[in-house]
Formats: structure tokens, C-alpha cells, sequence
């Protein structure tokens, strides 16, 4: 396959490290990066420091010109985005709905690397959800964007299996690769007038919202599968967690285990290997790595020798 051409006029949008690796196949394909739009700087560690999404870093380190705006909206933004004359505008979880207004700007529209086989999983999270859904594929989808969340009709997807024990964090650069190369592709058949996106079947869509800080807490009640998928799709953020006598433990890895024996309820800590809690629909789950506040993680049987959770106890 031909490379995209170095004539072709881009605005790249996007945010975190993702969205990276598709900026960085755009500037390998030799493609005339006008400008990169990123969210702002936003406060981050402990100090609360005002930090730069890794795009911006990106972009500055090799000399684009970097737009910081807090909407798009804004007659100004729109009135530059016209001056730039892009040919197309490539969306890579920027983090913002681009207005109609914008959609029209680019000659060939605008292109969004979407991480999720569409119709499935629209929205914020698609990696998160997939997992916490239990998919058995996961993938990339190159878009063609329109005003609604994630509904434009579909320039080409790829799948690989759901790998063994796939965290968010660990999933994520695989399916940004994917995507970049995907993305390539896409913009060739562009160029060239051959790409010929076909709607998505709404009747098959879902949702994947934005995951938030508060979803955390474990609730045993559900089945052990479930959150062990959960703990997984929330690693390595906004985490998983329980409490016990007021303190909160950071749940880092997990496992099935047998079934739970008759009389137990959801929540009761069972005697097994590490600690061990039943869970609903008669199941139990090993919860492996723990790490308590101000200490670092360790498996479940270290943390139980100076923190005691005897079996029988509920959480």
C-alpha cells in the first residue's frame, strides 16, 4: 500500500498517551500537520502541579503549533480552524464533541481512531467497558465523524481476541498502535477516493460513559466474574477498592475462586488462599494484591499478617 500523501493538510485533536501514537504516524507518513488542539494543562501528583496532557508534550517536542481552547465554539477558534484549510481533521480521544461547525470545516471531513469495534461501546471509556463487559474482541474503528456521540458511519475496523487478563492499562497501547496503523489506511483511501464508510446498525449499539472516581467501591454482591473483570477494567484508573473497619484498600489484582460454601452471604471472608471473599450468585473471588493507604502493594497474605481480617468477618 501506497503512503499517504505529504501534501495532505491535517489537524490532529486529541489528548492523552493514545492518542500519541496516532500523532506520531501522521508525522512518520510525512502528512503537513498544521496544528494540534489538546485540552488544557490540568493539575496533577501531589503537589496538584499543573501538568500537560502528553499530546501537548509530543506536539512541542517536535515543533507543532499547539491550541489550547476551551471550546470550539468560540467564533475566534472556528475563524482560525477556517485559516488552517485542512484537508482533514483526525480525532483521537480529544475529549470534547467537535460542533457541526467544525465538522464542515475539512474537505474530506473529519476522522475519529475510535477504540472499539462500533456500534459497540460509544462514548468516553470504550477499553474500560469492553473488558468490564467481558468481550471476548476488542478493537480499533476509524469514523467519520458526525454531531452525534460516536454514530458516524464506519470507515474500517480491525479485532484481535481479548488477551488473558488484559488490564485498561496494559490494553491501551496495543489498540493505539492498531489504530494508528488503521488510521494510514484510512486517510490513503481518502486521498484517493476509494473509502466508503457504512452506517453503524444502532439497534446493536451500547454505551461506555466516562468511568468516575466513585465507581470503585467492590460490590460483592455481584458475581465473582464481574468483578474480577471490573478490577481489571479499572486498573489503572479510578482503581478498585473496600473498606474495612474505616480504612480503604486498593484492590490491584484478583482471581475467581470456587464456589462459595451454603450459608454464606455476599461480603463474608471466607478461609482460602490470601483473602478470600464470598460474592453473589454463589461465588467467591481471591483478591491477590492489595494495597493499603500510604503503602505499597503487596500480595493479600503479607498485607493479612499486620492487618488482621479473620474469616467470618463481612465487608
Amino acid at each position: 500500500m501506497s503512503p499517504v500523501s505529504s501534501s495532505l493538510r491535517a489537524v490532529f485533536m486529541g489528548t492523552p498517551s493514545f492518542a500519541v501514537v496516532s500523532l506520531d504516524a501522521l508525522l512518520t507518513a510525512g502528512v503537513r500537520l498544521q496544528a494540534v488542539y489538546t485540552q488544557a494543562d490540568k493539575p496533577a501528583g501531589r503537589g496538584r502541579a499543573l501538568a500537560p496532557p502528553p499530546v501537548k508534550v509530543r506536539a512541542l517536542d517536535v515543533g507543532l503549533h499547539v491550541r489550547q481552547p476551551a471550546t470550539l465554539r468560540a467564533p475566534e477558534v472556528l475563524e482560525e480552524l477556517k485559516t488552517l484549510m485542512p484537508d482533514v481533521i483526525v480525532v483521537a480521544a480529544y475529549g470534547k464533541l467537535l460542533p457541526q461547525d467544525v465538522l464542515d470545516i475539512p474537505s474530506l471531513g473529519c476522522v475519529n481512531v475510535h477504540a472499539s469495534l462500533l456500534p459497540r461501546h460509544r462514548g468516553a471509556s470504550p477499553i474500560a467497558h469492553a473488558i468490564w463487559a467481558g468481550d471476548e474482541r476488542v478493537g480499533v474503528s476509524l469514523m467519520r465523524m458526525e454531531a452525534g456521540l460516536d454514530t458516524g458511519p464506519v470507515y474500517a475496523a480491525r479485532g484481535i481476541p481479548m488477551p488473558g487478563g488484559a488490564t485498561t492499562g496494559l490494553l491501551t497501547p496495543v489498540l493505539a498502535r492498531l489504530g494508528a496503523g488503521l488510521l494510514l489506511e484510512t486517510l490513503e483511501g481518502l486521498e484517493k477516493g476509494t473509502a466508503a464508510p457504512k452506517a453503524q446498525d444502532d439497534s446493536l449499539a451500547t454505551l461506555a460513559p466516562r468511568l468516575k472516581a466513585d465507581q470503585g467501591k467492590l460490590d460483592f454482591s455481584l458475581a465473582a466474574p464481574q468483578l474480577e473483570r471490573q478490577i481489571r477494567a479499572f486498573d489503572p484508573w479510578p482503581g478498585t477498592y473496600f473498606e474495612f473497619h474505616g480504612e480503604r484498600i486498593k484492590v490491584l489484582s484478583s482471581a475467581v475462586g470456587s464456589l462459595s460454601p451454603e450459608g454464606s452471604s455476599p461480603g463474608d471472608v471466607m478461609s482460602g488462599p490470601g483473602l478470600t471473599v464470598a460474592c453473589g450468585s454463589g461465588t467467591t473471588l481471591i483478591l491477590r494484591t492489595l494495597q493499603r493507604a500510604g503503602k505499597r502493594p503487596l500480595p493479600s497474605s503479607e498485607v493479612l499478617r499486620g492487618f488482621k481480617i479473620p474469616a467470618g468477618a463481612r465487608l
